[in-house]
């Protein structure tokens, strides 16, 4: 799965993010399972989505690979919780790739509920 592919998938969540965490687009079905529209979220660290007690995690994986460009979790089926603009934990599946745009990275990751 490419982030073009991802751009374009309009059956489930998609959110992108830059080189620093930050949510940078969103699609439809993302909003609407998340309760964020775009212009609200873009912007916001990906954490927002992540729940309290994997931030730690988050943030060492994610800055590892920025360093390193090692990948780990990309390209796989995850299975990993999501948390809603209210606040809802949610068991999801998680697919996350990586792109290199000059020399920053973009992440993109396609969000299915699990249930």
């Amino acid at each position: 799965m490419t982030l073009d592919e991802l751009r374009r998938e309009q059956e489930h969540a998609v959110v992108l993010a830059n080189s620093q965490g930050q949510i940078i687009a969103v699609n439809t079905p993302f909003s609407k399972l998340f309760g964020w529209a775009e212009a609200e979220i873009v912007g916001k660290p990906l954490t927002v989505i992540i729940p309290r007690n994997l931030h730690d995690a988050h943030h060492l994986g994610f800055s590892r690979f920025v360093t390193t460009g090692r990948p780990t979790l990309l390209n796989q089926a995850l299975d990993l919780k999501a948390v809603t603009r209210e606040g809802r934990e949610f068991d999801a599946e998680h697919f996350i790739v990586a792109e290199k745009d000059g020399d920053q990275w973009v992440f993109g990751a396609r969000i299915r509920p699990k249930g």
